[in-house]
């Protein structure tokens, strides 16, 4: 069985796939995810937080599940 990997998502992406990869990695909904995004953005570094993820972040293969 090949590890878990925290990878942006190609099926569930509404900007970068970020949230998408997180939510698949943690099997939690993105839009759990994609809410704490953006409270941690109004009040505090988020933002900065998901472009540094959206760089770092490898994007999963288009065969990827």
């Amino acid at each position: 069985m090949e590890p878990k990997r925290l990878l942006r998502s190609n099926t569930n992406r509404v900007i970068g796939g970020v949230c998408g990869g997180i939510g698949e990695y943690f099997t939690i909904d993105p839009v759990i995810a994609r809410i704490i995004f953006v409270l941690t953005a109004i009040f505090g570094a988020g933002f900065l937080v998901y472009i540094i993820l959206w760089i770092m972040m490898p994007e999963a293969p288009r065969n990827f599940q």
